[in-house]
């Protein structure tokens, strides 16, 4: 004998509140209606709002809209309503594509009629809203991430730097994320960031063999044309030019400074703080290691007098303390805001900009790579730094702003190599150009 379902008694799911009523019907319906008709569904409850097939989920939402007279909570909702769907929908990837269909259905809405209180009026007027609010620019960008199949050309909108954000995973939490965001969301999001960082790594260590492999052939005497022809051609996994890759591998992967790479020198680095005594000299010592991989024509100048300047400043009433994690963790952060961006509510980056001007994006990048390389806590510290700069420039174009472009490539590059599971034993074979 059969148990009866819940969802068949009148009023669903007797004491629970109408918005569950609703939250019930989508989660029940994504187990066996086709992603069409839950499209559809949508459609007829948010976009029309004239009745809908069960009567009982219709004044469900009437029961919602007179009850959410304040817009957040309304939005809210709505928002956990589409995130129901698209959860569901990112378990299986031949649904993948109907995440983006299902946010476009709200990009073009008509606006609500003047003068109208009904319900169909005050939920356009509603959803309208919504699609100004920052939680759906979340999901455009989510379906951004989702259906980047043309994200790097095309039309002018395509353009956009906001189109770019599929590339650059350690930017989704930040962009794509909010505080009251599910847990559900938040392992879909963790589970679209893992396969995009696996992916990036996947293509960037074929295109490195393919290097290697095109540089031992062009050494080799008995190289030709034919032979050329036979190796298929990887393409560059990222938007840098050929040759500015090639360097930037060779000198996140390389020795940077006296024979170190990055990670020796930041090894060595915590080595020596393990002797010091206290905050004033480790803030003298994180000085210099900062600066000593840059080009000492700039650090002659106005730049290191303003870093001198921060860390002397940066807790000063703990000078004499043993230097603790707290305060390390401290430091960084406050050189990160320094270097990148201090906050949304002050995005000003005239260092960042002119550090990239006069010593390049590579040692720009690779300066806070040393960051996080000896305070490995601070990373999603920095990725929220690049991710306040992606909003700020998300609607310029990518020609506007190339030297962002070039910063978030690199950036996804130095995180790959220090902190993914790339392979890039092979340059140790040979140099690429």
């Amino acid at each position: 004998m059969n148990t009866p379902s819940p969802f068949n008694s009148s009023p669903r799911r007797q004491g629970a509140s109408q918005e569950q009523v609703l939250y019930d019907y989508l989660v029940q319906h994504a187990k066996k209606d086709s992603p069409d008709e839950l499209i559809q569904d949508f459609r007829y409850l948010f976009v029309e709002g004239r009745g809908f097939k069960d009567a009982d989920i219709y004044i469900a939402l009437e029961a919602v809209v007179k009850s959410k007279n304040i817009e957040y909570e309304f939005n809210y909702f709505f928002n956990r309503c589409c995130h129901i769907l698209i959860n569901r929908w990112q378990m299986e990837p031949q649904l993948h594509p109907f995440i983006p269909e299902l946010i476009a259905l709200f990009e073009d809405l008509s606006a609500p009629r003047s003068g109208l209180n009904n319900t169909p009026n005050r939920i356009r007027h509603l959803v309208k809203n919504f699609t100004k609010a920052d939680e759906f620019l979340k999901l455009q960008r989510l379906a951004k991430v989702i259906d980047n199949k043309n994200a790097d050309h095309g039309d002018n909108q395509s353009n956009s730097i906001g189109n770019l954000i599929h590339r650059y995973p350690y930017l989704y939490s930040h962009c794509l994320l909010a505080d009251d965001s599910s847990a559900e969301h938040q392992q879909t999001v963790r589970h679209i960031k893992a396969q995009t960082e696996k992916r990036f790594e996947v293509n960037l260590s074929r295109y490195v063999t393919y290097k290697v492999r095109m540089a031992q052939l062009a050494r080799s005497p008995e190289f030709t044309e034919e032979q050329k022809r036979l190796i298929r051609p990887v393409k560059n996994p990222t938007l840098l030019k050929d040759k500015d890759l090639n360097q930037a591998i060779k000198h996140f992967v390389g020795t940077v400074d006296g024979g170190y790479t990055y990670k020796g020198l930041s090894q060595d680095f915590l080595n020596q703080t393990i002797h010091t005594k206290t905050f004033e000299r480790f803030k003298g010592d994180l000085y210099e290691y900062l600066i000593m991989t840059l080009d000492p024509q700039y650090t002659k100048g106005q730049f290191n007098k303003n870093l001198y300047h921060l860390l002397e400043n940066t807790l000063p009433e703990c000078n004499h303390q043993k230097p603790s994690e707290f305060l390390i963790m401290r430091t960084s952060s406050q050189l990160l805001n320094f270097l990148v961006v201090e906050s949304g509510r002050q995005p000003e980056h005239y260092i960042f900009i002119d550090m990239i001007s006069n010593i390049g994006v590579t040692r720009t990048v690779g300066t806070l790579l040393k960051i996080v390389l000896m305070c490995r806590k601070v990373k999603p510290y920095l990725e929220k730094r690049f991710a306040i700069l992606f909003n700020h420039y998300e609607s310029f174009s990518k020609d506007g702003v190339p030297w962002l472009v070039k910063a978030l490539e690199h950036l996804q590059l130095a995180f790959s190599v220090h902190f993914g599971k790339v392979d890039l034993s092979c340059l140790n074979q040979v140099k690429i150009k």
